[in-house]
């Protein structure tokens, strides 16, 4: 996993995504990496890629993550799968909810990676997103902001989704 986080959000959502991937998997099954200082080798060392990212103002990237599109435009993502989650406030910057994950998106999809962990835009009351794909995000989308209630549900509901695209958990039948 490899996140980017500026007020301390993301990296919470992060260590949350991790404790559960832990509890479904083993202690050794996840690696966390924070994207401040890190290069294109750092993270292409990977096949499954989980990536957490805020998205600042009107659509901006949080700044390690801006500072890093030439790092992942050096990455070829053929064989690789990835999975994003996201912060936005989906109120107060309604038109711009979580875009930095839909223009991480874009990135990873030109270069061969594919994209896991789709998530429905139900529940959510916003304008627009780059993060939008028809009635889904391309990630996992959190307001800590407006509905942080909400938030260890949609991660323990999202975790089981990334880990059978992923193709590390085998999805029960019953």
């Amino acid at each position: 996993m490899f996140y980017g986080t500026d007020t301390g959000n993301t990296e919470m959502a992060a260590n949350l995504v991790v404790e559960k991937v832990k509890a479904m998997l083993g202690d050794d099954s996840i690696d966390i990496h924070e994207i401040y200082q890190k290069t294109g080798s750092d993270m292409s060392v990977y096949n499954l890629i989980i990536i957490g990212m805020p998205t600042w103002y009107d659509g901006e990237l949080q700044g390690d993550w801006e500072e890093y599109i030439p790092e992942i435009k050096e990455i070829d993502f053929s064989g690789k799968k990835v999975a994003f989650f996201g912060l936005g406030d989906q109120y107060g910057y309604a038109s711009f909810f979580c875009d930095g994950i839909g223009i991480f998106a874009e990135f990873i999809e030109n270069q061969g990676g594919e994209l896991c962990g789709f998530t429905s835009t139900s529940g959510f009351e916003h304008d627009f997103s780059k993060a939008e794909r028809g009635d889904q995000f391309v990630g996992l989308c959190l307001d800590v902001d407006n509905q942080d209630e909400l938030t260890d549900e949609r991660v323990e509901g999202w975790i089981p989704q990334v880990l059978e695209e992923f193709g590390l958990l085998v999805k029960n039948e019953n």
